[in-house]
């Protein structure tokens, strides 16, 4: 039977569960408050929340937000005479009624409150739509996120729909929440005084007592693999005008102690979870990289071996023995911003450490080793046409080593400075947040019709992957030696197959088996008939399964046939072949654009000025 199939039936059990049995409503001796965080989705684009019967990425939010209301239950901060529950759900693979679990609560005779947690601008009308029965029965709400923390951290007011928010009574949270800062909330929230705003906006703390992430097992039960996530550090020195990242954790590299990380790996391992994202915004940036390396190389010495997904920028390759390092240590996959191949577009971005006559020698130099690229790649900066942007795909394809494009759409989120740019200059921006997905045009383009902007987005999805490149990139893959053959089908999949499944879905956030509640329909749409819903749902889910199936199937033949062809292991192309001398006369990525062949003469002028 094939494993996806093998899977799904695994996994239909969790379609009969409730998330709120996990719930303990237990009796106790004491008084209960129960802490109830929620991770929300967003809505699709016809008005459906997104579940999925096991979701592909862990919140690390969550198990951040989690670890400390945890610590906050040890540390008894209403006393010993209240016991504090925590208790954690990922809408993306949750589906919860929120009447139901106040009933729950209450009928239990227990109190609670409710916690949104890291919400994101399009995660943002969810949040407000989940609230609504808890600010109803009176019982306290905070919200807290990219979007709350970012908007404040950069506009000196509270913009209308957070405003609004707090007139219906609940709270923003906004910052990081360590050093005791929950405690107060929690506090507060006990004594029914719960402020409207608790401000720690460029207070940053220090990560050195701070709790680890961890998830509960009811939340990591339901995804689609064991994945650890953690922040090792934060803060990153770069100021990319579209990163909302950087004004809320800063441009200081901020770090744990690496015998902290060291215990943390330790549990994960017995948990028998071996691999982990490390969700710094770019660790190459992290000061103590290197220490942080060689601890793990230990370990692997003594038999505990993990496997790390990290992001790192397009300079990383400078850094003496970093590449090396990281590879030695189980870094297997890596995610870079990329973000455009044409330098007045990166310019225009703030972001002048992206050179694109470094982007070969940089990915090269990570091919050395078996190693899956990510790359994030950005449309709708101001020089960009439709035709400028499917050529840009093409070059892409044919001359870098990229193994996954993570496409999007230049959005100005709040909390950036392009968001604020806009805002300040009166210029249209969608009301609607939830398309502030990064999948979604949220502003007119200056030389895009809107329509041309958004089949322009899906195009790149379908043009990158057909399954021709798809061949083309375990072809290299097979010739460079790697023995990442599943992780590639995999990612392959997961972002090629998914786009083309769910258009305006992005990858990080698909999932296994799309749950689509009737009734959960965004407030402002109507509720679709029973004999018009099921049917299109149904035929959808098989349609997705069917789909993914045949590819994963098909993609996995042509492994095996590479594989075990000898003249695969000859196979070469200008993208795996080593940087050239006269390349940067040839190549589409260096000649294409004015901006290239600009910065294409500034390296040669440095080059024969330095020959001197």
């Amino acid at each position: 039977m094939p494993e996806l199939l093998k899977e799904l039936f695994s996994s239909m059990k969790l379609l009969s569960q409730d998330p709120l049995d996990d719930l303990d409503l237990s009796k106790s001796d004491h008084q209960v408050f129960h802490v109830i965080l929620i991770k929300p989705t967003r809505y699709d684009d016809d008005g459906y929340p997104i579940h999925w019967l096991r979701s592909a990425i862990p919140a690390n939010a969550l198990a951040c937000v989690y670890s400390i209301a945890q610590d906050s239950a040890s540390r008894e901060v209403l006393g010993s005479d209240v016991e504090i529950r925590v208790a954690a759900y990922n809408e993306s693979n949750a589906v919860i009624s929120y009447p139901g679990l106040i009933e729950r609560i209450k009928q239990a005779g227990h109190r609670l409150m409710l916690c949104l947690v890291g919400v994101q601008s399009n995660q943002f009308p969810r949040a407000v739509d989940i609230s609504q029965p808890f600010l109803s029965a009176k019982i306290p709400v905070c919200i807290g996120g990219f979007h709350v923390s970012g908007t404040l951290a950069m506009l000196s007011k509270l913009p209308p729909e957070l405003a609004e928010f707090q007139t219906q009574g609940a709270s923003l949270f906004a910052g990081e929440a360590e050093e005791g800062r929950f405690d107060r909330v929690i506090q507060d929230a006990w004594e029914n005084k719960l402020q409207p705003l608790y401000n720690y906006s460029g207070n940053l703390i220090s990560l050195h007592n701070s709790p680890l992430p961890r998830l509960p097992e009811s939340v990591s039960k339901r995804e689609l693999m064991p994945l650890g996530t953690i922040d090792i550090g934060r803060g990153c020195p770069y100021k990319c005008s579209f990163c909302c990242i950087i004004n809320v954790h800063g441009h200081m590299s901020r770090t744990r102690p690496v015998d902290v990380i060291e215990q943390y790996l330790r549990n994960l391992d017995k948990r028998g979870v071996n691999e982990v994202f490390i969700t710094d915004d770019n660790f190459a940036r992290n000061k103590e990289w290197r220490l942080y390396f060689d601890r793990i190389i230990e370990l692997r010495k003594q038999g505990i071996k993990f496997r790390f997904v990290i992001q790192v920028d397009t300079l990383c390759h400078k850094i003496p023995g970093f590449i090396d390092k990281a590879v030695e240590a189980g870094v297997d996959q890596i995610f870079i911003g990329l973000e455009n191949i044409n330098p007045d577009n990166l310019v225009s971005a703030n972001k002048p450490q992206n050179k694109i006559t470094e982007y070969r020698e940089m990915l090269l130099q990570w091919k050395r080793h078996p190693v899956v690229i990510w790359g994030a790649y950005i449309i709708g900066f101001p020089n960009d046409t439709r035709e400028s942007i499917l050529r840009d795909i093409e070059i892409i394809k044919r001359e870098l080593p990229i193994d996954f494009l993570n496409a999007s759409i230049l959005t100005p989120l709040p909390g950036s400075a392009d968001h604020k740019e806009m805002l300040e200059k009166g210029v249209w921006m969608d009301p609607d947040l939830n398309r502030y997905d990064l999948a979604h045009r949220v502003f007119h383009h200056q030389q895009m019709t809107d329509d041309d902007l958004d089949k322009t987005y899906e195009d790149v999805y379908h043009t990158f992957y057909t399954y021709e490149h798809m061949t083309t990139i375990l072809k290299r893959m097979t010739a460079l030696g790697s023995n990442k053959r599943y992780t590639t089908i995999e990612r392959l999949l997961f972002f090629g197959l998914g786009a083309k499944i769910h258009p305006k879905i992005r990858s990080l956030e698909f999932g296994l088996l799309r749950k689509k509640p009737r009734l959960s329909r965004r407030a402002n749409l109507p509720k679709e008939p029973t004999f018009i819903f099921y049917p299109k749902y149904i035929f959808e889910t098989l349609r997705g399964l069917v789909t993914l199936e045949f590819y994963k199937q098909r993609l996995i033949r042509t492994m095996t046939k590479l594989r075990y062809n000898p003249e695969s292991k000859s196979y070469t192309d200008i993208a795996i072949t080593s940087p050239k001398q006269d390349e940067l006369d040839t190549l589409g990525l260096y000649q294409d654009t004015r901006g290239a062949q600009k910065v294409v003469e500034l390296a040669k002028q440095r080059k024969t000025a330095s020959a001197r």
